[in-house]
């Protein structure tokens, strides 16, 4: 196979053709020509945009490595990297296929697909619901609308005996597995605001824990993310080695969301002692839970969650 600048670079492709070609539909080849400066295509006498093969050599190459997870900025910036060492990558064989969507297209259907290959273990057909939803939808849409309700559906199913438990930790691995790719996918910007995200002690239900730490390195925020099950004594001493902004945990049960009744007082004792924040089903539930435990109550989600966390530090930096 070729590599990429062994391609042809004669402009000769509309950008409708080169939509077609590669699967990445106009206006998203727009924003990253005008974002990211992926490309530079030459201009016909009449002001249309040509492309040649080398160009749909670069896209094709791209789109590939953002079906892995990768993000588009971080995609470019690894191919900036290769060629200003003259290395280049070998052109993707075949264009991916197009995805045509219907207008009216809403995330639970994405949800219904989802559960669907996931109760049948099929999970080719569930990556490839995931990755045709994260063509279509923002990061929020996909955790709230469809990642959110599958799970739902998927513990209720359980629940009353309709699948196996060996199911439902497939499902959760799959989950899992997704939400950790994307996560090391963002950077982690070192002079961005530092944030610890994880689960109260006991609690083992950390999708939501993690989905909460992809949005916000996405955002730009330097997310670590430690996981289920955090012995507060050792998160409280690590914490005032690192001096994070932030601490951020959730409990889905009420005996792990009343482990953390003491963590502010502990917090205290750090200088500067970090924001508390914490969130999950069990606070949600009970409104009790949110008065007995010092520090902010986040909110019963991502929306109400992210802007809470934005204003905090804010105030504070």
């Amino acid at each position: 196979m070729a590599n990429i600048a062994e391609i042809a670079d004669e402009p000769k492709y509309t950008i409708k053709t080169v939509s077609t070609q590669t699967g990445i539909r106009p206006v998203t080849l727009r924003a990253w020509e005008r974002r990211h400066e992926v490309l530079s295509p030459h201009r016909s006498d009449n002001r249309y945009r040509l492309y040649s093969d080398r160009d749909v050599a670069i896209l094709r190459w791209l789109k590939n490595r953002i079906d892995d997870g990768v993000s588009i900025s971080n995609a470019v910036s690894e191919l900036r990297g290769m060629t200003k060492q003259e290395v280049y990558p070998e052109a993707v064989p075949t264009a991916p296929e197009r995805q045509v969507q219907p207008r009216n297209v809403q995330p639970a259907q994405y949800a219904a697909r989802l559960t669907r290959a996931l109760m049948a273990h099929d999970e080719q057909s569930a990556a490839e619901t995931m990755q045709e939803a994260h063509s279509i939808f923002d990061l929020t849409t996909i955790f709230m609308e469809i990642i959110s309700p599958c799970l739902v559906e998927i513990g209720e199913a359980w629940y009353t005996g309709r699948i196996r438990i060996t199911t439902e930790h497939f499902a959760s691995t799959f989950f899992r597995g997704k939400l950790l790719t994307l996560l090391q996918a963002y950077p982690s910007r070192r002079n961005a605001a530092y944030l610890l995200v994880g689960c109260a002690p006991t609690e083992q239900h950390e999708l939501g824990s993690l989905m909460l730490a992809v949005l916000l390195r996405s955002l730009g925020y330097r997310v670590e993310y430690l996981g289920p099950d955090i012995p507060l004594e050792d998160l409280v001493e690590y914490a005032a080695f690192e001096h994070p902004g932030m601490i951020i945990l959730s409990a889905t049960t009420t005996p792990a969301a009343l482990e953390l009744k003491r963590l502010q007082e502990r917090l205290r004792k750090i200088r500067p002692a970090p924001l508390f924040g914490y969130g999950g089903l069990a606070f949600d539930m009970d409104k009790r839970l949110r008065e007995q435990t010092p520090g902010i109550y986040l909110g019963n989600s991502f929306a109400s969650a992210m802007k809470s966390i934005k204003e905090l530090l804010s105030r504070a930096g």
